[in-house]
């Protein structure tokens, strides 16, 4: 694969293939552009749900300099009904594409958060309230577990919402298995679409990675890796694989398709270890810790949301339970967590992705 991906990033690329009756016969030249600029792109729908979530995201950490939240607000934000009071109106939704059986899940994990925001104790083992950190710079609300669902939330949905829709639904076979002669002006045919919707769930600018302005969520996370995972060369597969689909070369798509999946499941699992390793660094600083924590329990638990996953669901909830105590996010307790089970976790996850070798570095 990686030795294919090489020849593909070569640019302009070339690619001709040849009739086995007739070896005179070319067909359609690929050309790959630097930047996402094909012709007949739109990815609203992803735009408008990276904003949502980015503005659910600013009402939350409100909670930190201790504002009482609104659960009503919070599932109206989630879901896009009335009571929202968004900045501008948006036509899409969150809620309608994360993956069905979690929807519930995340209406629960808003009501806690709203909860725990009204707690006037401060945080400790079996009470929950806010947390200030040894140093006196950080601050967060935390449930009576140690759970800080402002994480739990903002990045499960990053996983639940916008990497299941990108790797596993526009990435799939029931929206790649679609029309790609007829074109519609402004979206391109049908696959073209579904590839670029694919693409507008990442959250990077038309020219990544040569411009990394504007960042949001798991563009931002892959950014942080690529110097030492190289996590951004997944931009020359969605371009590749876009200008594959425009070319009718369905076999370069597929080959794209492998490698959007496992570097997006990179950077998941990768970042995952790095927040471990930062509640060890952590381990005298309970808020520290547990924000940490919390932010590797939502990047673990995306990991089940892409179908080409290299940890299945139950070996996700089992690396889960073994360092936080279950696989329930709410029954979840970090006061119990010890190091030696967060470095066994590290090393589960390590071991699956290829990693042992930078493990403690990440």
């Amino acid at each position: 694969m990686r030795t294919l991906l090489s020849l593909f990033l070569l640019a302009p690329l070339l690619f001709a293939a040849c009739n086995d009756d007739d070896d005179n016969q070319v067909v359609a030249e690929l050309e790959v552009p630097e930047a996402f600029t094909f012709e007949n792109v739109s990815f609203d729908g992803q735009l408008s749900r990276l904003a949502q979530l980015g503005e659910l995201k600013s009402y939350m950490v409100t909670a930190q300099d201790g504002n009482v939240l609104d659960a009503d607000r919070l599932k109206a934000m989630y879901a896009n009904e009335v009571g929202a009071n968004f900045s501008r109106a948006y036509e899409k939704d969150i809620r309608s594409k994360t993956f069905e059986i979690v929807r519930e899940d995340f209406d629960a994990y808003l009501e806690a958060l709203a909860q725990n925001s009204a707690s006037t104790t401060l945080a400790a083992n079996g009470v929950a309230g806010l947390s200030t950190s040894a140093d006196g710079e950080k601050t967060y609300v935390f449930n009576e577990n140690g759970i800080e669902y402002v994480q739990i939330i903002e990045k499960g949905l990053m996983g639940a919402c916008f990497y299941y829709q990108g790797t596993t639904i526009y990435l799939g076979s029931g929206r790649m298995d679609v029309d790609n002669e007829i074109v519609e002006p402004g979206e391109g045919t049908a696959m073209e679409h579904h590839w670029d919707e694919s693409f507008g769930y990442f959250g990077v600018p038309l020219d990544f990675p040569s411009n990394t302005d504007g960042l949001v969520f798991w563009g931002d996370y892959c950014n942080d890796r690529d110097a030492d995972l190289g996590t951004n060369s997944i931009m020359d597969a969605f371009l590749t694989g876009r200008a594959a689909i425009s070319a009718k070369d369905l076999e370069t798509r597929d080959q794209q398709i492998e490698i959007v999946r496992e570097k997006w499941e990179l950077v998941s699992a990768s970042t995952a270890i790095h927040y471990l390793n930062s509640a060890l660094e952590n381990t005298d600083d309970n808020t520290r810790k547990f924000h940490a924590l919390s932010e590797a329990v939502a990047f673990a638990w995306s990991l089940q949301f892409n179908e080409a996953t290299r940890m299945s669901r139950q070996q996700v909830e089992a690396l889960l339970t073994g360092f936080t105590g279950s696989a329930d996010i709410e029954e979840m307790n970090l006061y119990t967590t010890t190091d030696a089970q967060i470095i066994a976790a590290r090393d589960v996850l390590a071991e699956a992705y290829g990693l042992e070798n930078m493990a403690t570095a990440l």
